[in-house]
């Protein structure tokens, strides 16, 4: 049941070409809730108030700098990624574009109306369910296979360049962006930590779920 996927599967909801930009509407409708259940999943977090993902360490330490919103930053620093794509070369798909729209407007609206947690218990709680959301929804718009975020996207982009292998990259990535939101006021902590240590496997997992479900609805369809 909790099999750990080693790659990306393939679904009945895949896209055969990642460029496509008139994707069937069981990919379209994949892509955009695993998006908004990613954006969900991050806002818990960030109201949970116990430490924000690496990306939204820094969104949030570039709201305060510029006096906006943590969803709008998130928009902004999206953007930022994707011009960092150029010299790399890669090219984005409606999910690239989609993945940075719909996690920041999520944000953006979820954040202000999400209660505060009245207890310490409640905030680990909030940050745990967080977690495995953004698991879900990284689930869902991977296997719809319409291209990477734009974080995603940056980091494959420049292992492909420099051949460091991918979880070095990822790491030096995050270990920079954690410390450059600290340093402007993000909230780093204990769901930060859990969020770093858990993630993969929770990835791993639902990646591994979603194509069990493809899998079993192709069969049905024969």
């Amino acid at each position: 049941m909790f099999k750990l996927a080693k790659k990306v599967p393939t679904t009945t909801w895949s896209s055969q070409d990642p460029m496509s930009l008139k994707p069937r509407l069981p990919t379209l409708v994949i892509l955009v809730l695993g998006e908004f259940i990613f954006g969900l999943g991050d806002s818990l977090l960030i109201a949970a108030g116990i430490g924000n993902t690496p990306w939204t360490v820094l969104a949030e330490g570039i709201s305060y700098s510029i006096e906006t919103t943590i969803g709008e930053a998130t928009f902004l620093v999206s953007a930022a990624v994707l011009i960092l794509w150029i010299p790399l070369r890669e090219m984005p798909g409606i999910g690239t574009i989609l993945n940075a729209i719909i996690i920041a407007w999520t944000i953006h609206v979820m954040v202000p109306i999400l209660p505060s947690p009245e207890s310490q218990m409640m905030a680990i709680f909030m940050a745990a369910l967080g977690i495995v959301l953004v698991g879900i929804g990284s689930g869902l718009y991977l296997t719809s296979n319409l291209g990477p975020g734009p974080r995603d996207g940056w980091m494959t982009g420049l292992q492909r360049k420099t051949g460091i292998p991918i979880g070095r990259v990822r790491a030096a990535i995050e270990i920079a962006v954690v410390l450059v939101g600290w340093f402007l006021g993000g909230t780093v902590g204990l769901g930060t930590v859990a969020f770093a240590l858990t993630i993969g496997p929770v990835v791993a997992i639902c990646l591994g779920i979603a194509g069990r479900i493809g899998q079993v609805t192709e069969a049905k369809g024969d």
